[in-house]
């Protein structure tokens, strides 16, 4: 397997067996169906099944076990999980089916909710009731138990009662909700189980120095959450760096951690903080993609953990998305197609997958893509994207915003279905929908330079420019290397007579431009290319430098770029006696203005002969004739007058 041992490829099994049982046993399924995937992903030994190698520092001697199989870490803490067993085997059995508040009422007993009908009535029992107020996470809030009765608890059972309560919480903050973009729907509505959970777990903290326990790192990974949501992520950071330390094998700690970073500088500052391991090797190539990095390095780092795990769908399903956001979609539609063949049930980024298939304008693809996730799981989120973008394909932009809407209902902060529904309120020419869906978008992710594009786009069609150039300077601080962005800035600086500015932006697009090549689909999804390769610089990036140049009167400039325009017909480096060099654009409207411009600005400075031959090229062209003609008269006309001057 690579270049691991064979003792530490079966303690790489060993940790992602226990990691399993271990996220599974705190109903932390995602992680645990993650880990479980890794795992199945390994290459097949000749151990005829044996869980563990004769090798492995796991078998010899036989570490203590706790009662659900896998390995102990603590004697305390496995003296208290062997002591609450059955009340662990029942709060989970409750959490299993989807009681959440049974599960957390086993380990934490509370009060009963507001309204319901109590024992006795006293002004000592009113007055413990929790208050109208609206309370803050960090506020000081007296926990409902005591830290004696937490001291009693496993971290096991303390985690999973509170992690209980979080979920419920999150449960009525969506029942309590409105509809997707309804008259009250202000996207405020909030966890009201936070302010609770979050000062239970930092008492819990407070006391662990002089409690003499040693931290696991799932409580710290519930509490990054708790902080997270109530907006203190550079303390969330730190206890999810605590979490992954202490457990690396968690992955939803890593997603979390990776929630947080907003640019590539931020995750390399963490870096040396984080374990040397393979988890957080998995971690700086997921990061990298969320980060839209899908540079050399990251592609070659991937390449080496696959040879570990060379069937693991959610590394090949990296790779796919690292091309995806290179804008290289048929690599990328590729492996999403090899993946649906290899797990025909797979639904997890699906959606990216529609998205390639319908920048491609590949639909009889996508209508069986969709017809597999409907089939599979209708109310999936990502189901609903695919069949979202299936039906935008066709055109029928109200259908497709159904769809998105019940991806949002399913997940509200699924991020693919603001974004998309944005998109379609754009075709149907509803701004208003399309400003609160992309803002939504930014909500749940301020990475989403999509959403930030769009908002610049709806604000361009509201022609308010100086709101559009801020949300486009967003997209491009995102992606500094999509030209389309940087076009986008110029633009707007355009717009609002800022042309050095919009100068500079345009010249940024066109050293953008040369780290893609030309392919199908922009950063807005409309089918345009976003870049030309080869060498050849885009010549409408270029015309719109030379116009700007002349609205600063500096025609030598302008002159200048407009000859550049022209070059780009036959390419770089192009020579005429062998016909080699970077194929050109060939002629086009833009050049063909370019063309119009030279012979009209020549013909100005007096150089009649090579206006004659310009405008001459332009007759031949088929563009512009008639403004060619009139030229081509008046240079003839000015010749003769200046020969009978002459003479």
């Amino acid at each position: 397997m690579g270049s691991l041992s064979k003792a530490d490829e079966a303690q790489l099994k060993a940790q992602l067996e226990d990691a399993v049982l271990s996220c599974n046993e705190r109903c932390l399924y995602q992680s645990a169906k993650w880990a479980a995937e890794l795992l199945n992903s390994l290459p097949a030994t000749d151990d005829n099944g044996s869980e563990t190698d004769v090798d492995s520092p796991m078998s010899d001697p036989p570490p203590p076990r706790t009662p659900s199989g896998h390995v102990a870490r603590d004697p305390t803490e496995a003296r208290l999980e062997a002591r609450e067993l059955h009340k662990f085997l029942l709060a989970k059995t409750y959490f299993d089916c989807r009681e959440h508040d049974r599960c957390a009422a086993v380990f934490l007993p509370g009060s009963l909710p507001k309204g319901s009908i109590q024992p006795t009535s006293s002004p000592s029992a009113k007055s413990k009731l929790p208050g109208k107020g609206k309370a803050r996470i960090g506020t000081p809030t007296k926990p409902r138990i005591s830290i004696g009765a937490m001291q009693g608890l496993s971290q096991k059972a303390l985690f999973l009662a509170l992690y209980a309560k979080y979920i419920a919480g999150e449960k009525r903050m969506n029942e309590d909700s409105e509809m997707i973009l309804g008259p009250q729907d202000g996207g405020v509505t909030i966890n009201k189980e936070l302010v609770g959970v979050s000062a239970v777990l930092e008492e819990w903290f407070d006391n662990l120095p002089s409690s003499g326990r040693r931290p696991q790192g799932w409580l710290e990974y519930l509490y990054g959450i708790v902080l997270a949501k109530g907006k203190n992520e550079q303390l969330a950071l730190e206890y999810f760096i605590r979490s992954v330390e202490l457990y690396p094998y968690n992955w939803g700690a890593w997603q979390e951690l990776a929630s947080l970073l907003g640019t590539t500088e931020e995750l390399k500052d963490i870096g040396p903080r984080l374990p040397t391991n393979l988890m957080a090797f998995i971690f700086n190539v997921y990061a990298s993609q969320e980060l839209y990095q899908a540079n050399d390095q990251i592609h070659d780092a991937l390449s080496s953990i696959l040879n570990y795990f060379p069937d693991s769908a959610f590394l090949k399903t990296q790779r796919a998305l690292l091309y995806y956001h290179a804008k290289d979609f048929d690599e990328a539609e590729n492996i999403f197609s090899n993946l649906l063949i290899t797990d025909p049930h797979r639904i997890d980024s699906l959606d990216c997958y529609s998205n390639i298939l319908y920048v491609m304008g590949m639909r009889p693809k996508l209508a069986f893509l969709a017809q597999i996730a409907m089939t599979t799981d209708k109310f999936r989120p990502e189901t609903c994207c695919v069949v979202g973008n299936y039906f935008s394909l066709k055109s029928e932009h109200e259908k497709a915003v159904m769809y998105f809407r019940r991806a949002l209902i399913l997940d509200r902060n699924f991020l693919s279905a603001w974004t998309l529904m944005g998109h379609e309120y754009v075709e149907m020419k509803n701004t208003h929908a399309a400003i609160e869906s992309y803002r939504r978008a930014v909500d749940v992710n301020r990475k989403d330079y999509r959403a930030w594009y769009g908002l610049g786009q709806t604000y361009e069609v509201l022609e308010m420019h100086s709101y559009a150039l801020f949300y486009h300077q967003r997209a491009a601080a995102l992606r500094p290397y999509d030209p389309k962005l940087w076009m986008a800035v110029g633009l707007c600086f355009g717009k609002v007579d800022k042309f050095t500015n919009a100068i500079r932006a345009y010249k940024r697009a066109l050293v953008a431009g040369s780290y893609y090549d030309g392919g199908a689909g922009s950063s807005f999804g409309s089918g345009e290319t976003s870049g030309l390769g080869g060498g050849i610089l885009d010549p409408d990036v270029l015309y719109q430098i030379a116009l700007l140049y002349e609205r600063v009167s500096d025609m030598p400039e302008c002159a200048a770029y407009m000859e550049l325009v022209l070059a780009q017909e036959e390419g770089a480096d192009y020579d005429e006696s062998t016909g080699e060099g970077a194929n050109g654009v060939g002629v086009t409207p833009t050049t063909t203005k370019a063309r119009l411009w030279l012979a009209r600005w020549e013909y100005m400075r007096g150089m009649y002969q090579r206006a004659m031959e310009l405008a001459n090229e332009l007759c031949q062209d088929g563009f512009e004739v008639e403004d060619a003609k009139a030229l081509v008269r008046d240079i003839r006309a000015r010749m003769e007058r200046e020969r009978g001057d002459g003479r």
